[in-house]
């Protein structure tokens, strides 16, 4: 008949089910239910019943919450997708009923680079195919496995390739895909390697149901060709573009103008280009498209590369942007700086956050409600020497950043020490968006105190005139900081704005308000 195992997982599963709507619906448990129990025996309190006096849609409606359910009981994905198999090897009548309904249980055949994927194709019936595969190709008969599931290009559903080889890269170039993958939904490629790019070919060109898109470390020039087929996409993740890998801006606008159902848009470029290549641009369209469903958007690359973006595009859902810049000499956002200003997410900012990194400095805007750890805007720099990253935010923020007048709270952090050769006078640069703010937060080694006293010397009233507390937190200040401290205070007194000083130790204490004095 069937095994004690497989009798056990779906009684189980039908007891929580049954569990479940009783909780759903309030209701309390009653001696009059019904319960599968194992085979035999006898029961005055639950009435018992063998499987085979269940009628087919009770045995389907187990099925579908057995499959639906199956995160709870398998490990692996593989363990979640091939469920279905336990119950075609019961009986015929499971078998029969399980195969009828293949879209409502949702069946479908998992090949992987280690299974006899052609002997599975002739066995089993003609289901959505699933390729998936893990670190380990380095066997011809992996790639065969994975070549004779591509074949199947009408019923891919899925490919998941890591760690691809350049081997396979070359042996799916000799494909020569001809027809469109028709039922393909979901696409992610990685390579850590020096990876060779995808063939003009690959998927045959169309793709019109794929909904998700990620390449990691993969070039594909001929991406646009087929972005223009995927007008149900979701979700387009590209991380470390190489440089075979390049696709213009507008060309990469070209591509968006189709995807009206896109959400998410992950551009990161692997390298900076040349600076030849970046005066070599072209002048964006007059008319800028929409798109009218992207809520997340991250890119990594050269400024030049996003201003041509964001010069030709509105996203008036858009509520997280990440952006990470490669160090140069010169910052000229003035239309990052525009569209920042028309998106209305970023418009009402009312804290920020400015971090620095050993490789890396930050500023980040949070919303006014909400979780504050959830960023609606950060804008990063990749660079090492604290001079560098210092000049380098300073252009940054005043090219790229409005003042915002909803803004009242500003964090300094930094986990380095700061080298003798900073300009003080950098600082009032980086203060320039910020004028609004009426709480600045400092670490113990956020700002030199040079910085403090030619900002308590020159213009005290000028960078942060709204400026109605100082809070310090961390390690206990050197003297020269406290009397930076105090100059500023005292500036700050005459000029008929006072500012209160507040101190702790700990994020987890209180904070204690401090009186200052020059000397102290």
């Amino acid at each position: 008949m069937f095994s004690s195992q497989t009798l056990s997982a779906v009684t189980k599963y039908l007891t929580l089910r049954g569990w479940l709507i009783r909780r759903e619906n309030n209701q309390q448990v009653t001696s009059c239910e019904w319960m599968i129990t194992d085979l035999g025996g006898t029961d005055q309190v639950y009435p018992r019943v063998t499987f085979s006096a269940l009628p087919d849609d009770v045995l389907l409606e187990i099925f579908t919450f057995y499959l639906n359910f199956g995160f709870y009981r398998f490990k692996t994905f593989a363990e979640l997708e091939d469920a279905w198999h336990t119950l075609v090897h019961v009986c015929k009548r499971w078998r029969s009923i399980v195969f009828a309904s293949p879209h409502r249980l949702q069946l479908q055949l998992v090949c992987t680079n280690k299974r006899p994927v052609q002997n599975m194709l002739d066995i089993w019936p003609e289901l959505p195919i699933v390729i998936i595969t893990r670190r380990g190709m380095s066997q011809s008969q992996d790639a065969n496995n994975i070549i004779a599931a591509l074949k199947q290009h009408n019923r891919v559903a899925k490919i998941e390739i890591e760690e691809i080889p350049n081997s396979f890269l070359t042996r799916m170039g000799a494909m020569e895909m001809r027809d469109p993958f028709s039922a393909l939904t979901s696409l992610r490629l990685h390579s850590s390697l020096d990876a060779q790019a995808l063939p003009d070919s690959f998927l045959g060109r169309s793709a019109p149901r794929l909904q998700t898109l990620t390449l990691f470390g993969i070039p594909f020039p001929a991406l646009p060709n087929l972005l223009l087929s995927t007008h149900d996409l979701v979700s387009l993740d590209l991380w470390k573009i190489p440089l075979s890998g390049y696709i213009s801006p507008d060309a990469m606008v070209t591509c968006l103008s189709a995807l009206t159902r896109l959400e998410k848009l992950v551009l990161h470029f692997r390298f900076p280009r040349s600076r030849a290549d970046r005066e070599n641009r072209l002048v964006p369209r007059l008319t800028r498209i929409v798109l009218p469903a992207l809520t997340k958007l991250s890119f990594k690359g050269n400024s030049e590369y996003l201003e041509d973006i964001v010069a030709q595009i509105d996203t008036p859902l858009l509520n997280e942007f990440n952006i990470t810049f490669f160090n140069q000499l010169i910052f000229d956002a003035p239309s990052l700086r525009d569209f920042i200003s028309r998106t209305e997410t970023f418009k009402a900012p009312h804290q920020a956050r400015v971090a620095f990194f050993p490789n890396e400095v930050e500023v980040g805007l949070y919303p006014r409600i909400g979780d504050v750890f959830h960023k609606i805007l950060s804008l990063a720099i990749s660079c090492s020497p604290s001079d560098w990253q210092l000049s380098s935010l300073a252009q940054i923020c005043d090219s790229a950043l409005s003042p915002f007048p909803t803004l009242e709270r500003l964090k300094i952090f930094n986990i380095q020490s700061w080298e003798d050769d900073v300009e003080n006078a950098q600082w009032l640069e980086l203060l320039h968006p910020f004028t609004s703010i009426k709480d600045l937060l400092l670490d113990g080694r956020s700002i030199p105190h040079g910085a403090l006293e030619q900002l308590a010397r020159e213009r005290v009233t000028e960078a942060v005139p709204a400026l109605q507390n100082l809070f310090s937190e961390g390690s206990q200040l050197s003297k020269p900081v406290k009397n930076a401290i105090g100059k500023f205070v005292a500036a700050r007194q005459l000029s008929g704005r006072p500012v209160a000083v507040h101190r702790r130790d700990r994020p987890d204490q209180e904070w204690r308000q401090m009186h200052w004095e020059v000397g102290d």
